[in-house]
């Protein structure tokens, strides 16, 4: 019977994001609070039985995401299959909705959904798909683990964490690109990173409004250098002034993409159709923030 895998890859959001100062080896260090979105905000990555490895992608960000060797899925299969030292072949099809260059780790979910899909079809130990996954990329561990998680270290470090609920929220992208790199560059460049430290454990929490009450005492350490390296990202920040008020609102990651924080689903669905129907070039979805559905 022809066997065929399927899985949601859903977006990274970073509740928030710390960043030490740049280390001999060009890397930081990070301290984040992870969160994954629901089917609304996921990719989806099918795979099936193949001689070879090739990919195929579509999707309305299919074109920026592309289906050559950089992209995040065969560089993923391709370091799952050395480690695991098979020479298998997978026939992997990637439905690409989550805008690239966002902050919302993308690339990173789909590579974490490769991960996982070819160690099903290939029939091989998870511990190989864990040993290759903080050579992928920083928010790569935590894409596989999948649950809400503290990210440390350069990524590699993963303690899975207990939310008191999933948290009602809006992502929105305005369709700007923010580079990882440029955006470190510029981070690198106005000395950050002085004084980093590790928050430590998440304390006792009643509900989300405590959650979101001590997130409102962190910060996202890069989103003054990407404003400062992109300036219309500011203008995207105060987009949602004339919507019904989140309780929290904060750059993801790198950027160019914004998460919202709303009390309830039903607030964030409307102020979500109201700041789509202002701007119709955006990337918004309104969602649930928690785990994965791996």
């Amino acid at each position: 019977m022809h066997q065929i895998l399927s899985a949601l890859a859903p977006a990274k959001v970073n509740l928030f994001l710390h960043v030490g100062p740049r280390k001999p080896n060009g890397r930081h260090d990070l301290d984040s609070l992870v969160v994954f979105a629901g089917p609304e905000a996921a990719d989806r990555l099918s795979v099936e039985p193949s001689d070879i490895l090739t990919l195929s992608v579509t999707g309305p960000c299919a074109a920026d995401a592309g289906a050559g060797p950089d992209n995040l899925v065969l560089k993923a299969a391709c370091a799952l299959r050395a480690e695991a030292g098979i020479t298998s072949g997978a026939a992997l099809h990637l439905e690409k909705n989550l805008p690239v260059a966002a902050g919302i780790g993308g690339g990173s979910a789909d590579a974490a959904a490769a991960l996982h899909l070819l160690t099903r079809l290939w029939g091989i130990n998870p511990h190989h798909a864990r040993s290759v996954a903080p050579g992928l990329g920083g928010d790569v561990p935590v894409a596989l683990l999948g649950t809400p998680a503290f990210m440390r270290g350069e990524g590699e470090r993963v303690e899975a964490v207990t939310l008191p609920a999933p948290l009602p929220a809006v992502l929105y992208n305005p369709g700007i690109a923010c580079p990882t790199g440029p955006v470190f560059e510029a981070f690198d460049k106005a000395s950050g990173g002085t004084g980093f430290t590790e928050t430590g454990p998440l304390p006792p929490l009643a509900d989300s409004n405590a959650l979101i009450t001590w997130l409102a005492g962190q910060r996202n350490d890069l989103a003054a250098p990407a404003r400062l390296l992109i300036p219309a990202l500011g203008r995207a920040t105060r987009a949602l002034a004339p919507l019904p008020l989140p309780m929290l609102t904060r750059m993801s990651g790198s950027g160019a993409s914004f998460l919202a924080l709303y009390p309830t689903l039903a607030a964030a669905q409307e102020s979500a159709e109201l700041l789509s129907a202002s701007h119709p070039d955006w990337w918004v979805r309104a969602t649930l923030l928690g785990g994965a559905d791996l």
